[in-house]
This record gives C-alpha cells, structure tokens and sequence, in this order.
C-alpha cells in the first residue's frame, strides 16, 4: 500500500540542518504517525512522502517555504524587561507564550540588551532548508473515527 490522501502512515527520521547538525530524531522513540494530507506534518514533507510504501528510505530537503516559512523581521520585537513579571533570570532561549493581533504567540529570547529584552515570534526553525532522512515504517487506511477526527487513534497516536 502507498501513502496517500486520508492514509496513516508512520517514518523514523533524522532532521538536520544545513551543517548537518541533527535538529530531532525519533531515535529510540515510536516512529511518528500521521494521518496524510490533514497538515500534520509540515507540506513539502507530507509532498515527498505521497506515494511511498513499507520499507521505503529516502532523503527529503524541504524549503522554508515549505516547512516552518520564510523568517519574518516583523516578528522581531524589542520590550522591557519588565514586561516579564515573575520571571527573575532571563536568558536567550528561552520561549514565552505572549499575545499577538492574531492571538497567542510563541516567542523566543534572542538577546538581551540592559532592559530590553529582544523576542523573536518567528518559528525556531524559520528560514532554515530542513534535511529529513526518512524509512517509512507502516502505512495503512485510516479508520473512519480517524478521519471524522481529523488524527491517528491507537499505538502512535491520539488516545480518547
């Protein structure tokens, strides 16, 4: 069987970065399973994994376009310190949730600078080739449940 629409399928991987640095792997972990083409999984690698089957190893390189998006300066914003209440120690790194126009929004601590701390709302992995090493592990029809649902129920997958 292939992966296609409204298929589950589940994959090892590595993902590296440009330099080869691996950024997550499900090494030691379940593969991951998801349920083809409800976007669980970011489009340029949901688009190379149509049509693979059981057994399948390939190399996937996904755009930023295509995966966590282009970086965006617009996301970068300078606040006060202040604005961290109860928050003694702040370092780079670090992820808040803050609020946007949008709603709610994941920001990063990029630098600090005195009393102003410089947050970056972009995804950590905006702006970056994403390099996925992939061996495709099961691929299935999705129950009905699964598809009223919208994800993967069972071993791998969302439990009710």
């Amino acid at each position: 069987m292939q992966i296609s629409q409204n298929s589950v399928a589940a994959f090892h991987y590595t993902l590296t970065d440009d330099k080869g640095q691996v950024i997550d792997s499900s090494e030691g972990r379940d593969p991951l399973t998801y349920l083809h083409g409800s976007g669980q999984i970011v489009p340029g690698l949901e688009k190379q994994m149509e049509g693979r089957k059981v057994g399948d190893k390939f190399n996937a390189e996904v755009a930023p376009e295509e995966g966590y998006g282009v970086h965006h300066a617009e996301l970068m914003q300078e606040v006060p310190k202040s604005a961290f209440q109860g928050v003694e120690d702040i370092q780079p790194g670090m992820q808040f949730q803050g609020r946007g126009p949008q709603g709610e929004i994941n920001v990063t601590v990029a630098r600090i600078e005195g009393d102003t701390v410089f947050i970056d709302g972009n995804h950590p992995l905006a702006g970056q080739t994403l390099h996925f090493a992939i061996e495709v592990t099961e691929v299935r029809d999705a129950s009905a449940e699964e598809l009223e649902h919208g994800h993967v129920h069972g071993a791998g997958g969302h439990q009710h």
